[in-house]
């Protein structure tokens, strides 16, 4: 683990307070509303549903595939994107909240302010990603370097050094 630019001096601590409010900036999922489209389609339940998924929404007509980018289980609403590069299914950052950091190599475990080069897993058999992880007083944020599909509020992300599992948390 290393330390945020050494953030002991009163300067270094606010270079990464203002990260932080730019990894929060990242992790905010868009507010879709009914206004910002049409209906395509009926459902039997909104929580039936996850980001990414595009088996069982059984509307056609569309060019390429529809892809589910967002739901309102309050609502029932699903909002769905078409095709694999829709912008509503790609964020670079997700966040892990305190309570919900797992470490299996406690010796591993980053201290208030300290970053780490990891290697992510967001699926099953998903190919690991390279991120950096920042903790923070309200939790982890972990930053990938490239945006990743489908990131999913109540699925897992693990992360590795090298081939070995350090860690994992609940994605908010």
């Amino acid at each position: 683990p290393s330390t945020w630019q050494g953030y002991q001096d009163k300067e270094s601590l606010k270079l990464f307070e203002c990260y932080e409010d730019e990894l929060k900036y990242y992790t905010e999922k868009y507010h879709y509303s009914p206004t910002d489209g049409k209906v395509v389609g009926q459902h039997e339940g909104a929580h039936f549903f996850t980001i990414g998924q595009r088996k069982g929404l059984h509307v056609g007509g569309t060019v390429e595939p529809l892809f589910v980018i967002d739901t309102d289980t309050e609502k029932n609403i699903i909002y769905v994107g078409e095709g694999h590069a829709h912008p509503g299914l790609f964020r670079r950052t997700l966040f892990v909240k305190k309570e919900d950091i797992h470490w299996i190599r406690t010796d591993l475990a980053l201290s208030l302010h300290q970053t780490m080069e990891v290697a992510v897993r967001i699926r099953y058999r998903q190919p690991l990603q390279k991120a950096t992880l920042y903790l923070t007083n309200s939790g982890l944020y972990v930053d990938f370097s490239t945006a990743q599909s489908a990131i999913t509020s109540g699925q897992f992300a693990a992360w590795y050094l090298d081939d070995e599992l350090i860690g994992s948390g609940e994605i908010y």
